[in-house]
């Protein structure tokens, strides 16, 4: 019998009072966490170092196993490794650090990796991938040398090799981390323009507001709303003040 097919107006993703434990701690990193991501939905999480976004994430795309609680893809639990795959094929993980998500010494056989792994022909997976980077601002770069790109380069390449993917949501990994304000400009601006749900864990709170539209923390091994009028205060300098910005 034929799987009834997948519901995409229900939620992508569905935490149910999710815990976790790593193994030989005597302490949960969480206790019950509900979250719901919906399709185009944008939340932003922050907090500090340790309070077990990173880890949230592993948790949301199966790379750790929850110690309790249920997780949902488009409404069905997911159980097994097939079931996983499945709610793999709608997500797209960002990691923090891009050296560690490159595998390929030029940035189209990158990018096109990800199309080819969905079982995409080699001629369509290279279409997929030149207009990921022709999205996110990399047209002209296929031949280039991964390991030779600046650090706001290689983030975009692994962007692009997400997108390329065609995910209905993105889980982002602290994607601001060492990027230059010009690149960080510019992920935001990609990001405004695409389709996708996107969770984006990050301390940059500035960011946040700008590609997100709820807000979440992690205290005491739970997931909290946050009001975005609470969230911070903050001062900064600039070379030029005379002139607006």
């Amino acid at each position: 019998m034929s799987e009834a097919p997948a519901d995409f107006a229900a939620p992508i993703i569905e935490l149910r009072r999710i815990g976790f434990r790593y193994p030989l701690e005597s302490a949960p990193v969480f206790e019950s966490v509900d979250l719901t991501l919906m399709p185009g939905q944008r939340l932003g999480l922050f907090g500090p170092n340790g309070c077990g976004k990173t880890t949230l994430l592993s948790v949301m795309t199966g790379l750790r196993p929850t110690s309790s609680g249920e997780i949902l893809h488009r409404g069905r639990p997911v159980r097994s490794e097939s079931d996983f795959a499945a709610l793999r094929r709608e997500l797209g993980l960002l990691l923090q650090n891009a050296d560690d998500q490159i595998l390929f010494p030029t940035v189209l056989d990158d990018v096109a990796f990800g199309p080819l792994n969905l079982g995409l022909k080699p001629a369509e997976a290279e279409r997929e991938a030149r207009a990921a980077l022709a999205f996110v601002g990399l047209e002209g770069f296929e031949e280039r040398l991964s390991h030779k790109l600046s650090g706001g380069e290689k983030k975009l390449v692994t962007l692009a090799g997400v997108l390329a993917m065609r995910p209905r949501a993105l889980l982002l990994d602290e994607p601001t981390a060492s990027l230059d304000p010009a690149t960080r400009d510019r992920l935001a601006h990609i990001l405004a323009h695409l389709d996708a749900a996107v969770l984006t864990v990050s301390h940059d709170w500035d960011f946040l507001n700008l590609v997100a539209s709820d807000y979440y923390t992690i205290e005491h091994g739970r997931l909290v709303r946050e009001a975005a009028a609470q969230l911070h205060w903050h001062a900064h300098a600039h070379p030029h003040p005379e002139q607006p910005h």
